[in-house]
């Protein structure tokens, strides 16, 4: 048998489904996969020990045992709705305590500044802001929120986009006087190239393209320095010693200054989205609502440096 709030979670998003009319609509409402939603409800079939819906490419049907079932969890969805919608919205002020886990680029950027305004804006409330480039487990950590970049695996985890990052490929004019400035990604080869070790492709296997296709190839560049910290990486091709391919946020006002330039404009081949991301729930307290909304504008309105 399945503990009592697993229980609850799984009828919650059983109703879902109903209300939906598939499998794969109720997965885009609830912002999880298809795949996650049909584990669960297979686990709550066995866990009854009863067939609740029949499931074609085109319908989904439901059995004696679903419609009955269905009854009572339209019941318990609509119940728990309204009841955690008369506790946060009726609430004004915003208190307790959001825990988020943010990468450390954007936690430098901008979201150190924009979780401190959003703190001004409601004083009885108080952020927790870890920064961090490790994919944390949010549920088994207590973490509220997390901001995360890169692609996201298949789990329980909403995750909302907020916008695409995309990567540079960079080198100071110093750099330049003393090598020639490669033309073709195969090219790179011939150069020292800097890597930051926490690329999901690893650390010398760069993600390139030709600026009139759209295929992604990867190229394992050699270099004598890699770091887990990107703007270690920056530092050192500020001062001349390679190329490096780095989040463009991260170096747009070094590009703006002429401290760096971007070289094979159109051949980097990567870009990552930005989340936000949180366990999953049908009533997200209306402080994480808020907070959310508030850093999307926030990026939004840097979105030029993205």
């Amino acid at each position: 048998m399945l503990p009592t709030h697993e229980y609850a979670n799984d009828l919650i998003l059983f109703a879902l489904i109903v209300e939906c009319g598939s499998f794969s609509k109720a997965a885009e409402s609830a912002g999880i996969t298809s795949s996650v939603i049909s584990k669960r409800i297979g686990r709550l079939e066995k866990s009854l020990g009863a067939r609740l819906l029949y499931r074609t490419t085109r319908s989904l049907t439901l059995t004696e045992n679903g419609q009955e079932l269905y009854r009572h969890a339209r019941t318990i969805s609509s119940q728990m709705q309204e009841a955690l919608y008369a506790v946060s919205e009726r609430s004004e002020a915003l208190t307790g305590t959001i825990r988020m886990s943010v990468p450390t680029i954007s936690g430098e950027l901008l979201l150190s500044e924009s979780v401190a305004e959003f703190c001004t804006q409601h004083p009885d409330l108080k952020v927790e802001m870890r920064l961090e480039n490790r994919f944390v487990d949010l549920v088994n950590e207590g973490i509220d929120l997390a901001i995360r970049t890169g692609t996201m695996p298949d789990s329980s985890l909403i995750a909302r986009h907020i916008l695409d990052s995309r990567w540079v490929i960079v080198c100071s004019p110093s750099y330049l006087e003393h090598h020639p400035q490669p033309t073709t990604t195969a090219e790179l080869l011939n150069h020292n190239c800097l890597t930051y070790t926490y690329q999901e492709s690893g650390s010398a296997n760069w993600l390139v393209k030709q600026p009139t296709g759209d295929q992604i190839a990867e190229l394992q560049v050699n270099g004598n320095l890699s770091a887990n910290n990107a703007r270690a990486i920056r530092k050192a091709v500020i001062g001349g010693y390679g190329i490096a391919m780095v989040p463009r946020c991260m170096v747009y006002e070094d590009l703006q200054q002429g401290k760096l330039l971007e070289i094979l404009a159109g051949h980097c081949g990567k870009v990552l989205g930005v989340y936000a991301v949180y366990p999953y729930t049908r009533n997200l307290p209306l402080k994480t609502r808020l907070l959310i909304e508030h850093i999307i504008c926030s990026y939004k309105n840097i979105s030029h440096y993205f």
